[in-house]
C-alpha cells in the first residue's frame, strides 16, 4: 500500500562501496537486501510500513578497475556530496539529486540514511553519527545503535562515536545530516575486515561472508525494534486459517479459552530500552536467517 502513488511513505535509504576496495560493505548490504525481500515475518512487517531504497554500490567503476579507494577519474566519491558533478560522480549525484526530491515531497519522510564501509583498523561491527546543538536530537540519534547492539553480538556500541570533523564535510553523512531536518538520522556503518570480539570474551572471531550477511540481517530487523513493530509479527506469524462452514461453529466454541501464544514469542510485546542500551528486546525472535 505505500508504495501507491500519492502515499505516505516512511523511507530508509541504504548506500554501500563507495569505496571499491571495502568489499565487506556488500555482503552487509547483501545480506539486509535477501532478509528484507523474505517471507520472514519480521521482513514482511518491514516491507508494510517501510519503504527501503538501495543503492548497493556506488562506485562500479572502481570496483571494475580493482581500486580500493577512488573512482574511474580518481576521485574519493566520499568526500565530494557538497556539489558532486553529473559527468565526474555520476553515482553520487544521481542519488543526491533522489534524496533531494524526496526531501521535498510533503507525503515523503526520509527517516534514515545509511552508509556501508569496511574499516581496515578496527574491529567489529560501529558507526559513525553527527553531532548536533539540540541535546534531545543527539540522544534520540544514539538510539539506533544501542538497539543495533542488543541484536547483532558482532557490534560495539563502545566503539560507535559521533563527530564533525572538518576532514569529513565531504561524506555523504556528514552533508545529508545536514541538509536533512530533525526527524531525520544519518549514520556510517562500519564493519571490521578481519574479525570481532564478542562482549565479555577476549577471543578474536574472524568475519567470514556470512557473518558479514549476517550483521546486515540484524541491521534490517533493528528497524522492527526501533519502530516498536513488534506486536505486529505476531499477527502475521500466526495467518487464521478460512474454514469451512461446519468448522466455524467449533472455532467459536475455541475462542472461549485463552487465547494462543506463539511460542517463539515470549515476554510483553512492547518493552524497551530506558537508553542505556543494557536491556535485550522484549521480543526473542529467532535468528532471521532462519525463516521459520
Amino acid at each position: 500500500d505505500n508504495l501507491r502513488e500519492g502515499a505516505e511513505q516512511k523511507v530508509v535509504f541504504i548506500t554501500g562501496r563507495v569505496h571499491p576496495g571495502e568489499t565487506p560493505s556488500s555482503f552487509v548490504c547483501q545480506g539486509i537486501i535477501d532478509f528484507l525481500v523474505s517471507q520472514h515475518p519480521i521482513a514482511r512487517v518491514l516491507r508494510e510500513y517501510l519503504v527501503f531504497k538501495i543503492a548497493p554500490m556506488l562506485n562500479p567503476d572502481g570496483v571494475y578497475l580493482g581500486n580500493y579507494r577512488c573512482s574511474l577519474m580518481g576521485f574519493d566519491l566520499n568526500r565530494h556530496w557538497l556539489d558532486p558533478s553529473p559527468w565526474v560522480h555520476p553515482t553520487l549525484h544521481g542519488v543526491k539529486q533522489l534524496i533531494v526530491q524526496m526531501y521535498n515531497d510533503p507525503k515523503t519522510s526520509l527517516e534514515f540514511y545509511i552508509d556501508i564501509h569496511a574499516h581496515s583498523t578496527m574491529m567489529n561491527g560501529f558507526m559513525y553519527g553527527n553531532i548536533f546543538e539540540d541535546e534531545e536530537r543527539f540522544q534520540r540519534q544514539a538510539i539506533f545503535p544501542k538497539l543495533l547492539c542488543q541484536n547483532a553480538e558482532d557490534f560495539s556500541y563502545s566503539s560507535t562515536s559521533f563527530n564533525r570533523d572538518a576532514v569529513k564535510a565531504g561524506t555523504g553523512r556528514r552533508f545529508l545530516g545536514g541538509l536533512l531536518d530533525h526527524t531525520s538520522y544519518c549514520y556510517t556503518l562500519e564493519v571490521s575486515f578481519y574479525s570481532y570480539i564478542i562482549s565479555g570474551t577476549t577471543a578474536a572471531v574472524p568475519y567470514t561472508e556470512e557473518a558479514y550477511m549476517k550483521l546486515g540481517r540484524n541491521v534490517a530487523r533493528t528497524f522492527l525494534d526501533y519502530y516498536r513493530l513488534n506486536p505486529m509479527v505476531e499477527k502475521v506469524a500466526i495467518p487464521m486459517p478460512r474454514l469451512r462452514n461446519k468448522e466455524i461453529e467449533v472455532q467459536r466454541r475455541k475462542e472461549k479459552s485463552p487465547p494462543y501464544k506463539h511460542p517463539l514469542l515470549r515476554g510483553p510485546a512492547s518493552n524497551y530500552p530506558n537508553g542505556k542500551g543494557d536491556k535485550k528486546s522484549s521480543v526473542n525472535h529467532k535468528d532471521p536467517s532462519n525463516p521459520f
